[in-house]
């Protein structure tokens, strides 16, 4: 996710670390790991607000990918300054293999039985994360320079597109499952990714981003007209009036989602558990389809027909029409893939 500027950093500690209720908690204060960006702020707007106004307890956001915060979480194990964290799909198992999370507890978490059973984490009997919103990585491109919408991933090769295509790397919480992704794609045999590798070395990128927030300056600014970018980075800049399309291609899209932890030996447990069951509301979850175009993972959320058809199933979709990776299996194969890739791909 794209990194925020010093003001926007500001504007977003204005809007949620220093708001405080008539009946504020003196001096008590929820360190909230989340994305830069619109996913920053559409978090800070849908959930860390309504937190403040419902508790008094102020948040101050700590603004970084979900890799990133993974890095702080594992320095600060002993003593985190973090309470509570969002982080990706992949990302999050990770963690809880890092034994940095707390489990989430249904009595003191409530609204966890407002959600959809794909969107609760479990692993051995200990529940460590819980969904706020699936988004889905589909096909997009610059409706000026590629006037017919592309209709399959394997365009991204075509000559006209060279110098101009926009792909995530490994840093990028994408990146490792996009390589399996297009395996599927090429039918390259996943336990032998070679061929693969030889088709994206040899690929004339403009980029490979490693932030949602890279992508959507490079589309924007003309850098980049074709390759993979978020529904939610996509739509934000369609909504914006750049000219962007969307597409979902023959072969399909993958999806993740943007997920809640509670994390271990945090300081202010009571809160975090306070703020998780604020973000499991309807009214979060609608705010968060409505900003982000986040697929809700929260029961019952209705949304409008134009946000509907923007979000990562489409207007008569739901979870079940995604594609959700094992990310036992990705992670498994993540340290390999990101040195091959290192090696083969940015080495060509």
């Amino acid at each position: 996710m794209r990194l925020k500027t010093r003001n926007e950093i500001t504007v977003a500690l204005l809007l949620a670390g220093c708001i405080s209720s008539p009946g504020a908690m003196a001096q008590q204060k929820l360190t909230v790991a989340l994305y830069g960006g619109n996913w920053g702020e559409a978090f800070l707007s849908c959930v860390a607000e309504p937190f403040t106004r419902e508790t008094g307890i102020a948040v101050a956001a700590e603004i970084g990918t979900s890799t990133t915060t993974l890095a702080k979480l594992q320095q600060q194990k002993d003593s985190p300054t973090i309470d509570v964290a969002w982080m990706d799909g992949g990302i999050s198992e990770l963690a809880y293999a890092a034994g940095v999370l707390a489990d989430l507890d249904p009595t003191a978490i409530p609204n966890l039985r407002n959600v959809l059973d794909q969107a609760v984490y479990s692993s051995d009997g200990h529940t460590f994360a819980v969904s706020s919103g699936f988004y889905s990585l589909g096909l997009t491109y610059n409706t000026k320079e590629v006037p017919q919408a592309p209709t399959s991933w394997k365009d991204l090769w075509k000559p006209e597109f060279a110098g101009a295509i926009a792909l995530p790397s490994p840093a990028n919480s994408s990146g490792v499952p996009f390589v399996f992704f297009l395996a599927d794609v090429w039918d390259v045999d996943p336990a032998d990714l070679a061929p693969l590798y030889s088709k994206l070395g040899a690929l004339d990128t403009a980029l490979f981003f490693d932030s949602s927030g890279a992508a959507t300056n490079a589309f924007q600014s003309g850098e980049a007209i074709i390759g993979a970018h978020f529904n939610v980075g996509a739509w934000d800049l369609i909504d914006k009036g750049v000219p962007i399309g969307f597409t979902i291609p023959e072969e399909g899209v993958w999806a993740t989602d943007a997920r809640l932890h509670l994390i271990k030996g945090a300081r202010n447990n009571k809160a975090a558990e306070q703020f998780i069951n604020t973000a499991l509301t309807q009214e979060a979850s609608s705010c968060l389809a409505s900003k982000l175009y986040l697929g809700p993972a929260v029961k019952g959320v209705t949304v409008s027909a134009d946000v509907a058809r923007k979000l990562p199933w489409g207007v008569n979709g739901s979870i079940d029409n995604l594609r959700l990776f094992d990310w036992g299996q990705i992670n498994a194969r993540r340290a390999d893939v990101t040195d091959d890739w290192n090696r083969k791909v940015i080495g060509n």
